[in-house]
C-alpha cells in the first residue's frame, strides 16, 4: 500500500496566502493610499481668506524689455487668512506665464504646484491659493523674462 504524496495542509497553506494577500491589498487600497494622497487639514480663515483676492497685473507693454513696471504690484507681503488668494491678470495684448525661478520651485501641500499651465492670454487670470507660511518665491514670465516678481507669505500678524 503506497502513502499519499499530497496534503491537504498543501490546498490550506494556499487558500491561506490568497486570503492574506486579498488583505493586504485591501488594506493597501482602502487606507495606505487615500491616507497618502489626501491633502491636509487647513483651518477655514486659510482656505476663505477675510480679502477676496490679491491682485498682480500684467500691465500693457510688458513684453516690452524697456517697459521698467510689468507685474504690478512686483512685491507682493501675503499674509494667510487675510489676503493669501493671489491673482494674476493679463491685462497686456500679449499672453504671458507666471513661472518660479529655476531651482526656486514651490508647491504648496494643499494647492499644489506653483506657475501657471501654460500662457495666461490677455483678459484670462491666474490663481493660486497660498496655505504655508514662511515662503519667498521669485518667479517671472517664461517668453519674458525681464517681467520679474516676488511673493513673501507669512503668518498673520495678529
Amino acid at each position: 500500500m503506497s502513502k499519499p504524496t499530497s496534503s491537504h495542509a498543501y490546498g490550506i497553506g494556499i487558500i491561506a496566502m490568497i486570503v492574506g494577500l486579498a488583505v493586504g491589498i485591501s488594506y493597501y487600497q482602502l487606507y495606505y493610499i487615500p491616507e497618502l494622497i489626501a491633502k491636509p487639514k487647513i483651518s477655514e480663515e486659510i482656505l476663505n481668506p477675510v480679502e477676496a483676492e490679491n491682485v498682480i497685473s500684467m500691465i500693457k507693454g510688458s513684453a516690452s524689455p524697456e517697459q521698467q513696471d510689468n507685474f504690478v504690484p512686483k512685491l507682493v507681503n501675503i499674509q494667510l487668512g487675510i489676503d493669501n488668494r493671489a491673482v494674476w491678470e493679463n491685462i497686456d495684448e500679449t499672453p504671458h506665464t507666471v513661472t518660479a525661478d529655476a531651482g526656486r520651485e514651490y508647491t504648496d501641500a494643499y494647492s499644489g504646484k506653483f506657475g501657471s499651465v501654460g500662457v495666461v492670454k490677455p483678459g484670462e487670470r491666474y490663481e493660486f491659493l497660498f496655505t504655508q507660511p514662511d515662503v519667498e518665491i521669485n518667479y517671472h514670465c517664461e517668453p519674458h523674462p525681464w517681467m520679474t516678481g516676488k511673493l513673501i507669505i507669512t503668518k498673520a500678524r495678529f
